[in-house]
């Protein structure tokens, strides 16, 4: 029987202590099975304590769009921040880097800050690291984030490239528009991570789904969706070490309980994405027991970064796959990663 790994990350952990405790009921709910940290965050030292005490497993949340950078250098005079000292936005980063005015070495070294930060927080480095609002995957960053990571042996990121978006039409087009420019992004970045050594879930889910879009069948649909599409480049499907195979997948996931201004935020404040009541639907959808249940019936099992050790091979040299996973499929004895 096909076996699913399942990790469902709650991102922006560290936000507000609104967002903190959502997150955690969630994960004591058996709803969130790993969180990503933002250390810039207002809360981020609450998060941290709440994650040591629950031993809820937590990574990086890398920073470059929203609030303050945490580098003391950079705090002033950066190439990073907008005219009235905080970072450009998640439009205005994009905006900055296309008319080439963010130096990479000062995006070096805020990440390395982040990171750095994250340990002084958790007394750990992070076990996997992506960026918020996608900046990760975007040109030139790419290749600094990858650096990084190799630099502090962090072994797993997040590759938004999600089987079946094109046939969402729920999204609305503006939505949707940015949320293929984050596909052909991460398409670009795949060689560049795995020059680096860098991993990642074979299936990524969480933009059809995000906010008011979360449902208990869309979650259904779109995990059904994406381990048919896993499936379907299989060489041979319906051999039966396809079907005794493990998939992983990572559900990107923003419960929370909704920010009340003035608290919250990564150094302006709380924003409109933390104070909407789509924080509170996505935490009720994930609790609910029929997706529990779901879950129990399909064979899937949840958890974190971490545990994903056991299911990783290497990728050898005649594989002719363009990316490769951290589960093994029938690309001869290669393992690659979608």
């Amino acid at each position: 029987m096909l076996q699913v790994k399942l990790i469902v990350t709650g991102d922006d952990f560290g936000y507000c202590p609104r967002r903190n405790q959502g997150i955690v009921d969630c994960f004591l709910a058996g709803a969130v099975s790993n969180v990503s940290l933002l250390v810039n965050g207002s809360a981020a030292a609450d998060a941290a304590k709440l994650a040591r005490r629950y031993n809820i497993p937590i990574g990086l949340h890398a920073n470059l769009s929203e609030g303050s950078p945490v580098c003391e250098v950079l705090k002033t005079n950066s190439s990073l921040l907008n005219q009235d000292g905080f970072f450009h936005g998640k439009m205005g980063f994009r905006t900055a880097l296309s008319k080439g005015l963010l130096n990479m070495s000062e995006v070096k070294q805020e990440l390395k800050a982040q990171v750095e930060l994250f340990h002084e927080l958790t007394g750990h480095l992070p076990p996997h690291m992506d960026g918020h609002q996608h900046v990760h995957v975007l040109p030139e960053v790419r290749h600094v984030f990858a650096e990084v990571l190799e630099e502090y042996g962090i072994k797993y990121t997040r590759v938004p490239i999600e089987p079946g978006l094109h046939n969402c039409d729920w999204i609305a087009p503006s939505l949707m528009d940015f949320y293929l420019g984050v596909e052909e992004d991460s398409f670009n970045t795949v060689d560049v991570f795995t020059r680096h050594g860098i991993r990642w879930p074979d299936i990524y889910i969480g933009l059809s789904t995000m906010g008011k879009n979360m449902s208990v069948s869309n979650i259904w649909s779109a995990i059904d969706t994406a381990i048919a599409d896993v499936m379907s480049k299989a060489p041979s499907p319906t051999d039966p070490m396809a079907q005794s195979r493990t998939v992983t997948i990572e559900l990107m996931v923003h419960p929370g309980y909704p920010s009340v201004p003035p608290v919250g935020g990564c150094g302006e404040g709380p924003d409109d994405f933390s104070q909407s009541w789509e924080r509170l639907h996505e935490l009720q959808t994930l609790i609910k027991p029929e997706l529990q249940s779901h879950y129990k019936t399909r064979n899937i099992q949840l958890c974190s970064f971490k545990d994903l050790d056991c299911c990783i091979g290497e990728l050898t040299s005649n594989c002719s796959c363009t990316t490769h996973c951290l589960s093994q499929r029938m690309c001869g004895t290669a393992v690659y990663q979608l």
